[in-house]
């Protein structure tokens, strides 16, 4: 009975993201530096309720846990934000021809909202859906993923990232005392390298040529422009003026939602090494080989992406299921707190470096690796 009344809180609270948008709105419409409303709630409010609230270790009982699963209602959720955040895009390049956004000020506080809606939430949605076998959850996936002109992540995070996670062929693993900004530039471009790669050992194993219609990565490329160029058409023929703010803005708000996702690659496997068995071969992902939080408020806005130990142990689950484990390693706070973290470097090493130690030491007994 515990359980299920626990469980119904937590429905409620998947729809807690959907705050975030609306104050993005809001913020805009009352002007000046209510601009920066939304990234206010995400990096000062909810870190301070995190820590009010706790964590939450609870899981779904395994008895109940095919059942939770494959509930319509957890997937509706994800349906609806994929349709909300395409026409949050939309509005939102609406809003930069209105020249209410009178200064830099202003202007960057609306991008770096508008970012925390496509990257903060928006890119977690488009993982969730990207893992699933439905056509229509994957195509989803890509939907959202288009908005922040970033997908090849659909290629690389799960035939390139999901196989090499915690080794050194895996661009979004960082490495022990890799601050952020060296590790930004090694995963940006070499994930999307990669994920051409991959790509064209795909089209060579089923004898295609690498300029196939059938190569993926093409499309991924050009989707993004086309649909930028779509949206500022459209406002040309709706207002009779072409307004260059437009594909400005959705690329700047590209360049900061890819951003945030990159922090978040960097505090999920900050210093991880899985150990080497042979040559090339590495022991199987585990519970062990991701940081994990477990912090309830955070988890409703990340559909749980913070138990992130789980997804890469069983990359098939769906997020209402994710388990916490103890034995994972635990971040000292939830994401946001970690986020600002991760872009103060010495910060973010006087807290992981020690921790990361304790989990190689606990982990790997007679040789950490490190």
């Amino acid at each position: 009975m515990y359980f299920r009344g626990v469980r119904h809180l937590k429905k409620i609270g998947f729809f807690t993201a959907f705050i975030l948008p609306a104050l993005v709105v809001v913020g805009f419409y009352a002007g000046g530096w209510w601009n920066y409303l939304a990234v206010a709630f995400a990096f000062v409010l909810i870190p301070i309720i995190d820590q009010v609230t706790g964590l939450d270790p609870t899981n779904v009982p395994d008895a109940d846990a095919k059942q939770v699963s494959e509930e319509y209602y957890y997937r509706f959720v994800t349906y609806v934000w994929t349709y909300i955040q395409v026409a949050f895009v939309i509005w939102a390049c609406y809003a930069v021809t209105t020249g209410t956004l009178s200064s830099f000020v202003e202007w960057l506080g609306f991008a770096l909202s508008v970012a925390l809606v496509t990257g903060g939430i928006g890119i977690t949605v488009a993982h969730e859906l990207g893992h699933k076998k439905s056509a229509w959850e994957r195509f989803y996936a890509k939907l959202l993923l288009l908005t922040v002109s970033y997908m090849h992540f659909y290629v690389e995070h799960n035939r390139g990232h999901h196989v090499w996670v915690a080794t050194p062929l895996d661009p979004a693993t960082a490495k022990k005392d890799e601050n952020f900004y060296r590790f930004w530039i090694r995963s940006v471009f070499g994930g999307y390298l990669h994920a051409w790669r991959l790509e064209n050992e795909l089209l060579k194993k089923k004898g295609l040529p690498v300029f196939h219609w059938k190569n993926t990565m093409i499309g991924f490329t050009l989707f993004p422009f086309i649909f930028c160029a779509m949206i500022t058409g459209a406002f040309l023929l709706w207002k009779g003026e072409l307004y260059w703010t437009i594909p400005f803005f959705f690329f700047t708000q590209s360049f900061l939602a890819f951003t945030l996702l990159e922090l978040v690659n960097y505090v999920e496997h900050y210093g991880i090494k899985r150990r080497e068995v042979s040559p090339g071969k590495y022991e199987r992902v585990n519970p062990l080989h991701s940081w994990n939080a477990s912090h309830l408020i955070s988890n409703f806005f990340l559909f749980q992406l913070q138990r992130h130990s789980d997804h890469h142990a069983y990359a098939g689950k769906r997020y209402q299921i994710l388990k916490h484990y103890d034995e994972s390693p635990q971040l000292p706070y939830g994401y946001p707190t970690m986020i600002l973290m991760a872009l103060v470097p010495p910060l973010w090493f006087s807290q992981m470096n020690s921790r990361l130690e304790e989990w190689a030491t606990k982990t790997y007994q007679q040789a950490p690796v490190l």
